[in-house]
C-alpha cells in the first residue's frame, strides 16, 4: 500500500526544496497547474528501501480572507486528511511566527504522525538558539537544511519507519486490479455488477466511499482482488476542490495492482482529473483498461463510439495502449468482457519474450529504419534483453546512446507492439552504453 506524507508549513519555509530532496525529479505524477493549487505536486521517494508518495502542498495561511488562501488552505487541510505522516516545516532564521503556532494548533488536532523540521538550520553553532523558540510548541523538533542536505538522516529514519510494517498481501491473487477514476464516475457500482450483487455501498453521492475496500472475485480456477479506490470526506471546512486529492486515493490503489480500470463518465466530458489520474497509472507502469461507463445514458448511432474512442485517445494519448470498453454498470451491459480485458492486460504484463528473439527483432527494426546520426555518429545497436517483467522493460546496448532521440526510442516502442502486441500495458526501454 501507498504510504503518504504530507509537506505542510507556511509560504517560504523551503517546503519544495525539501520535497525536490527525498523525490525523484523524474518521478512527479501531477505537475504544477496555474491558479489555487500551483504549489501542489506529488512525488516518489525512497528512504533506506522504504517507498514513499510525497505530497507538496502550497503556503498554509491559518487565517485569512483572501480567496486564493482560503482555497490553498482547503487543499491542505485535504492533504493532511488524506495523508499518512506529515512534516511540518518551519524556518529557523526567522523563529517562530503566530501563522506557525496556527498550523501547529490545526495538527494537534489531527489522529496522524506529526514532524516539525526546522529547516535552514545550517550551522551547529547556531542550533541550540535556532530552536528555541520552537521548543514553545510543545513538538519534537528536527533540525534540518534542506538546502545542503543536513539532518535528513535523523527525519527520514522517524518518518519512513513505519512503512516496514505496513500489512502486507496474504495469498497471491490470480491478479490485483485497481478500481480507479475520478468521483460518482461509477466505480463501486462496477465492482457490484461484475461481483453479481450488492457487495459494496453505492450512491449517487460522490465520495460515498471512505476506505479502500478488498474484494475477491472467484472466476473458474483464477481468483481476481479488486480494489475499489477510497473515497473523499466532505467535511465543512473542505472546498468543492475536494475532488483533487482523488488522486492520492488512486495511488494507494494502483500502488497494489497489476491492472487497473480506468474509469470514464460518457456522460461527462473527459476533464482534468481523468487525465490526472491516468497519469498515476502510466507513471506507477500498470496495466490498463479504460472504462466507459454510463453508456446505456448516451444517445448513439453506429458511429458513436467509434467517435468517443477517438475523442479518448486523443485526450489520454499516453495510455493509447489501453484498450477501451463500452459498458453500463446500471444494466450489466459488456461487464461481462471487463475481467477478459485484464486477463489479456495481466498476461502482456507478466510476458517475457526470449533474448535470441529479441534480437531477431531489433535487426530488423534497424534494418527498416536507420538510426538517427547524433556528432557526425550514427548510433550503433549491438544487442536488446528484456530485463523485467511488470512492465515489460528491454534494455538497448549501444555505442552512443545521446544519439538515441526520443523520436527513434518511440519507434522501438512502436515496432515491439506491432511484432509482440502487449496491449494494455506500459513498455519501458533502457538505453546503455556498450
Amino acid at each position: 500500500m501507498g504510504f503518504i506524507i504530507a509537506i505542510v508549513g507556511r509560504p517560504n519555509v523551503g517546503k519544495s526544496r525539501l520535497f525536490n530532496r527525498l523525490t525523484q525529479a523524474d518521478a512527479a505524477i501531477v505537475h504544477d497547474e496555474e491558479g489555487v493549487t500551483r504549489d501542489r505536486k506529488y512525488g516518489d521517494g525512497q528512504w533506506r528501501e522504504r517507498r514513499y508518495t510525497m505530497v507538496d502542498t502550497g503556503g498554509f495561511v491559518p487565517e485569512s480572507d483572501d480567496p486564493i488562501l482560503m482555497q490553498m488552505r482547503d487543499q491542505v487541510q485535504l492533504a493532511i486528511d488524506e495523508a499518512d505522516a506529515i512534516v511540518f516545516v518551519v524556518d529557523g532564521r526567522a523563529g517562530l511566527t503566530s501563522a506557525d503556532e496556527g498550523i501547529a494548533q490545526m495538527l494537534r488536532e489531527t489522529q496522524k504522525p506529526v514532524f516539525t523540521a526546522v529547516n535552514k538550520v545550517d550551522g551547529w553553532e547556531q542550533r541550540d538558539q535556532m530552536l528555541a523558540d520552537f521548543y514553545k510548541l510543545g513538538m519534537e523538533l528536527y533540525p534540518i537544511s534542506a538546502e545542503h542536505g543536513v539532518g535528513i538522516e535523523g527525519l527520514m529514519d522517524e518518518v519512513t519507519a513505519p512503512v516496514e510494517d505496513m500489512e502486507e498481501l496474504g495469498d497471491e491473487p490470480f491478479a490485483r486490479i485497481a478500481v480507479v477514476g475520478k468521483p460518482n464516475a461509477g466505480k463501486s457500482s462496477l465492482i457490484n455488477a461484475l461481483l453479481g450483487s450488492q457487495r459494496l455501498l453505492t450512491s449517487d453521492v460522490a465520495g460515498t466511499t471512505r476506505d479502500s475496500i478488498d474484494t475477491t472475485v472467484q472466476v473458474g480456477e483464477k481468483e481476481y482482488l479488486v480494489i475499489d479506490t477510497a473515497g473523499l470526506r466532505r467535511k465543512r471546512s473542505v472546498s468543492q476542490q475536494l475532488e483533487e486529492y482523488a488522486v492520492i486515493q488512486a495511488i494507494r490503489s494502483i500502488d497494489r495492482a497489476d491492472v487497473a480500470l480506468l474509469v470514464i463518465d460518457a456522460t461527462r466530458p473527459v476533464t482534468k482529473q481523468d487525465k490526472k489520474i491516468a497519469s498515476v497509472v502510466q507513471n506507477r507502469g500498470r496495466g490498463c483498461v479504460i472504462i466507459v461507463n454510463k453508456w446505456d445514458l448516451i444517445e448513439k448511432d453506429d458511429r458513436t463510439a467509434g467517435e468517443y474512442a477517438k475523442m479518448l485517445r486523443y485526450e489520454l494519448n499516453f495510455v493509447a495502449y489501453a484498450p477501451i470498453l463500452f459498458t453500463s454498470a446500471l444494466t450489466g451491459q459488456r461487464v461481462h468482457k471487463v475481467l477478459g480485458k485484464v486477463d489479456t492486460a495481466f498476461e502482456q504484463f507478466t510476458r517475457r519474450v526470449s533474448t535470441s528473439e529479441l534480437n531477431r527483432f531489433l535487426e530488423q527494426a534497424v534494418a527498416r529504419h536507420s538510426p538517427p546520426i547524433h556528432a557526425n555518429k550514427r548510433a550503433k545497436f549491438y544487442y536488446m534483453s528484456q530485463v523485467a517483467t511488470r512492465p515489460p522493460t528491454f534494455l538497448f546496448s549501444v555505442n552512443t546512446p545521446g544519439a538515441v532521440a526520443p523520436s527513434y526510442r518511440k519507434y522501438l516502442v512502436n515496432q515491439l507492439r506491432e511484432a509482440y502486441g502487449f496491449e494494455g500495458v506500459p513498455i519501458k526501454t533502457v538505453i546503455r552504453e556498450a
